[in-house]
C-alpha cells in the first residue's frame, strides 16, 4: 500500500474507534440506580434486590419503563421482566434473556446495568432511540438463589428430584426444537439434564408463552451466558452446519458486535455458529427462536471472561463486562433499526 492511502485508511480507522469510543456506556457511578434503590453493580446482588430495582425502576419511570411477571418457577418465585421504550407494540423489539444457568452470576449482573443505562442514559443509545428493549434479567430465580446460598456452582433450576445432586433441569436444553439432541443428556443427576420432554418446565413453558402471546413477535432474541467470550448464532443442535437463508445477515451482524466490544474494550469475543464455535446443545433458546418462534436476529453471548476467573468473575469487572454487553446491544440495534416493519406474530 502506497503512503499516501496507508495514512488515509489510518485516519478512517482512528475515526472510527474515536466513534466508538466516545459513544461507550460511561461506567455507573456508586449510588443510586434508575429506581433509587442502590444498585452499584459492585457487587452482585439477590434476586430480592434484583426485583425490587425493577419494580422501582418502573414506578419511577413509567412512561417509559414497564414491569411485568413473565412465568413462575418451579418453587414458586416470579419471573420478571422489564420493558423499555417510549411506545410499546409499534417499534421492532429485542428481547434479553438472561440468568438461565443460575451460576452464571454476571449475567443478571450486565443485563440490570443495561436496563438502568436505557433508562438514566438512553440518549447514549442513539441507535435504539426507535426501539423497545425487554430484559428478563433472571430466567431461573430458583437456581440463581441457590446458587447463592448453597451451592455456588448449582446451574439447572430446582425440579424436584432423588437427591440433591438429581435435581433439576438444564432450562437452555428443555426448550422445543430439536429437543433431545445433541449435547443434552437423559440423566437428571447430569448438569445438562435436558428434562421429560421439551417445555416440562415451568420456566421455559412460561418463556415460550410470553415469546407466543406477543402481538408481533420480537426482531432479535437474546440469550446472555457465561463465560468464554462468544458470540452464537443458531443453529446450535448438532454440527452438520445447517443453513438458513439468512444465516450471513446473522454472522455479520455478531461479527459487528465483536468488533465493536474490541474497538471498545480490547476484548476478544468469538463469532459464529454455536455448534462449531463452542459444542452442540440441542433444545437452546436461540435455537427455538430462530426455528420456531421465527424472529429475526437471535443470538447467544456468552459474557467474561475467558477462563481464567470462569463462573467466578470478580464483581470488579461487573461493570466492563456490563459495558460490553451494552456495546454489543447497541451494535445489534442498528440492525434491527434498518429492517423495515415489525412484523405480526404467526
Amino acid at each position: 500500500m502506497k503512503t499516501s492511502k496507508r495514512m488515509r485508511a489510518l485516519a478512517g480507522l482512528t475515526v472510527a474507534l474515536t466513534a466508538v469510543t466516545a459513544m461507550a456506556p460511561a461506567p455507573a457511578a456508586s449510588g443510586k440506580g434508575a429506581s433509587g434503590l442502590r444498585m452499584t453493580w459492585s457487587s452482585y446482588h439477590s434476586l430480592a434486590d434484583i426485583d425490587a430495582f425493577l419494580e422501582q425502576t418502573a414506578a419511577a419511570h413509567p412512561t417509559t419503563a414497564r414491569e411485568s411477571v413473565v412465568s413462575t418457577s418451579a418453587e414458586g418465585r416470579p419471573i420478571k421482566a422489564i420493558t423499555l421504550g417510549d411506545a410499546p407494540g409499534r417499534e421492532q423489539e429485542i428481547v434479553l434473556v438472561c440468568g438461565q444457568h443460575a451460576r452464571e452470576w454476571i449475567a443478571p449482573a450486565a443485563c440490570t446495568y443495561l436496563v438502568n443505562e436505557l433508562v438514566v442514559n438512553r440518549a447514549r443509545y442513539p441507535q435504539l432511540k426507535d426501539l423497545t428493549v425487554t430484559v428478563v434479567p433472571v430466567a431461573n430465580p430458583d437456581g440463581y438463589e441457590y446458587s447463592r446460598t448453597f451451592d455456588r456452582r448449582w446451574r439447572k433450576n430446582r425440579r424436584s428430584g432423588s437427591s440433591t445432586r438429581c435435581q433439576g433441569v438444564d432450562l437452555n436444553r428443555n426448550w422445543g426444537y430439536k429437543w433431545g439432541g445433541e449435547g443434552t443428556s437423559p440423566d437428571p443427576c447430569t448438569e445438562n439434564y435436558r428434562g421429560p420432554h421439551a417445555f416440562s418446565e415451568p420456566e421455559t413453558r412460561g418463556l415460550r408463552d410470553y415469546f407466543l402471546s406477543r402481538t408481533r413477535k420480537p426482531a432479535a432474541v437474546v440469550d446472555i451466558h457465561s463465560y468464554g467470550q462468544y458470540i452464537l448464532v443458531p443453529y446450535g443442535y448438532d454440527r452438520q452446519g445447517h443453513m438458513y437463508s439468512d444465516y450471513q445477515d446473522l454472522l455479520s451482524v455478531g461479527r459487528q458486535m465483536s468488533q465493536a466490544i474490541y474497538q471498545y474494550k480490547g476484548k476478544t469475543f468469538r463469532a459464529g455458529n454455536a455448534a462449531n464455535v463452542i459444542y452442540p446443545a440441542a433444545g437452546s433458546l436461540i435455537d427455538w427462536a430462530k426455528g420456531t418462534l421465527g424472529s429475526k436476529y437471535d443470538f447467544g453471548l456468552e459474557l467474561r471472561d475467558d477462563g481464567r476467573y470462569g463462573f467466578n468473575l470478580p464483581a470488579g469487572q461487573i461493570i466492563d463486562a456490563s459495558t460490553e454487553l451494552a456495546v454489543a446491544v447497541r451494535t445489534l440495534g442498528t440492525a434491527v433499526s434498518g429492517l423495515p416493519t415489525a412484523h405480526s406474530a404467526d
